[in-house]
């Protein structure tokens, strides 16, 4: 049983008992137990637990956590403090500052700030072997993540779900609510951010629409915290 202690909890609840779940823990218990995974075990659900489903008002939704020792923190695209930042995190900080005008943080890429204020910045896969990317993209994470879109897209209050990359752009079948804003670009990593991700302007484009719909724009930039 996860706790998450926030309407999660409830929302969720079923999800724990089910087959592919009971397969998912028993798979994780084992791969933590025989070899490096990461986030630490505390941290898997950090995005739920930092972001109610009753505050979420934007979803940044990524792949898999980092693959490399020390910075995968639960959190889609951010890294813990003091932690060397990985490309597509730089660009997406680039992005806001063109984009907003805003000078972030140097060599700074904790985005709980952000997450504290109602964006969800969830992993479609919340687990990962060092050194191999998608390694747990088989095990069963998808069953409860696309069970958060689907529960997200039929909130009441509208969402912006920001949809990087070819892989992100595919779980917009989820979203069919009109009430929501969809926000589709390129991926950030330096492969393809030059096709399209920069310039998007999703994040000026987020706060237009949040300010829309009566919501509190969300401010980006980062606050370094001690």
């Amino acid at each position: 049983m996860v706790l998450l202690n926030n309407y999660w909890d409830v929302l969720l609840k079923k999800e724990w008992s089910k087959e592919y779940y009971l397969n998912l823990r028993k798979i994780l218990i084992k791969e933590y137990k025989e070899k490096n995974v990461f986030p630490e075990k505390e941290k898997i659900f950090n995005a739920l637990k930092f972001t109610d489903f009753k505050s979420c008002k934007v979803v940044i939704l990524g792949q898999d956590p980092y693959h490399t020792r020390g910075l995968a923190d639960g959190l889609s695209f951010s890294v813990p403090k003091n932690s060397k930042i990985p490309p597509s995190l730089v660009n997406i900080l680039k992005e806001t500052e063109t984009d907003l005008k805003i000078k972030q943080p140097k060599n700074f890429g904790n985005l709980k700030h952000w997450a504290n204020q109602g964006v969800l910045l969830l992993n479609n896969v919340l687990t990962v072997v060092e050194s191999k990317p998608n390694s747990h993209s088989k095990i069963g994470w998808q069953y409860l993540t696309d069970k958060i879109i689907s529960i997200l897209n039929k909130k009441s209050s509208p969402v912006v779900f920001m949809l990087w990359g070819a892989f992100a752009i595919g779980k917009q079948k989820l979203i069919n609510n009109k009430i929501h804003l969809v926000l589709k670009a390129s991926h950030p990593s330096p492969l393809s951010a030059f096709r399209g991700f920069f310039g998007c302007r999703h994040f000026s484009k987020t706060n237009k629409f949040l300010i829309k719909t009566k919501q509190n724009p969300i401010n980006w930039q980062l606050k370094i915290y001690h």
